[in-house]
């Protein structure tokens, strides 16, 4: 249905954080997964190549590097015993972050794409969530860009001691658009050194408890970077906490400015990016 949309498909395995554990420590888990994905991969062989691409895992959640490493060209070469054509993404070994994939030997494919998901800095981009780090679900209305002038009034109304540290050091240390674009930058120098595709298929900002305009200023800043690298992307998410739409009274209520900040507006490509 949706290649017949005229849509393109990644199929991603996104398992829960147990499933990756034993994968961590279990070659037989290891084994049937790889078994798992060539079984999937050969069900799906038929499917256009331009179209269809398997992304291996979803944030790894991985603590060795190295075990992972070995883990996902095994789960690779499962892939391509069925489908030698198609195009695979692979990731680092912990959230798929900007360090993560610097770190990260090449795989030995060429039909690969590498990514990472960008959510750089967390103090921002999670306050308000109730999952990850624990002080973040006590966070509201921290701004971005970051000074210490602007952090100080939510800094000073946290009880918590290391919380206070952690976002006044994030004011200090001043996220704004030149310093996301640097950390792009690390990403696009990494690829160009060795001749490799990158892309950045989750980023976003929970919106429960961001400034609204904040959100919309850090997403088009790194919508902006990623294009200046010309590294494709996809906003996390469509209809969820990340959400580009919600529903109100049975309709669905586009956030426009935040199409805008997406460069998504009437005179953009249809169909140029995407939402997860």
């Amino acid at each position: 249905m949706i290649i017949d949309a005229d849509l393109a498909v990644v199929i991603d395995m996104h398992p829960t954080p147990d499933f990756k554990k034993v994968l961590q420590r279990d070659d037989r888990h290891v084994e049937r997964f790889a078994d798992f994905w060539r079984d999937l991969a050969g069900r799906l062989a038929a499917m256009p190549i331009q179209r269809v691409a398997f992304e291996i895992l979803n944030e790894p959640e991985f603590e060795d590097r190295y075990r992972w490493s070995g883990v996902q060209a095994k789960l690779l070469a499962g892939i391509r015993q069925a489908a030698p054509r198609h195009t695979v993404i692979v990731s680092g070994h912990r959230w798929a972050g900007v360090e993560e994939l610097v770190g990260l030997e090449p795989v030995r494919d060429a039909n690969v794409i590498y990514n990472f998901h960008f959510y750089l800095p967390p103090i921002f981009t999670h306050q308000g969530a109730a999952w990850g780090t624990p002080f973040w679900r006590h966070l509201a209305a921290v701004p971005y860009p970051s000074s210490a002038d602007n952090v100080a009034p939510v800094a000073n109304m946290l009880a918590d001691d290391v919380s206070r540290l952690l976002v006044t050091r994030y004011g200090y240390e001043q996220w704004n658009s030149a310093r996301i674009t640097a950390e792009i930058q690390q990403v696009a120098a990494w690829a160009k050194k060795r001749n490799v595709r990158v892309t950045c298929n989750e980023f976003g900002v929970y919106r429960r408890a961001a400034p609204a305009i904040d959100r919309v200023r850090w997403i088009a800043d790194v919508r902006n970077a990623l294009e200046m690298y010309d590294i494709g992307w996809t906003m996390w998410d469509y209809a969820g906490g990340f959400g580009l739409v919600t529903k109100q009274s049975g309709q669905i209520v586009v956030d426009e400015p935040i199409v805008a900040a997406l460069g998504l507006g009437s005179t953009a490509p249809v169909g140029s990016h995407e939402t997860k």
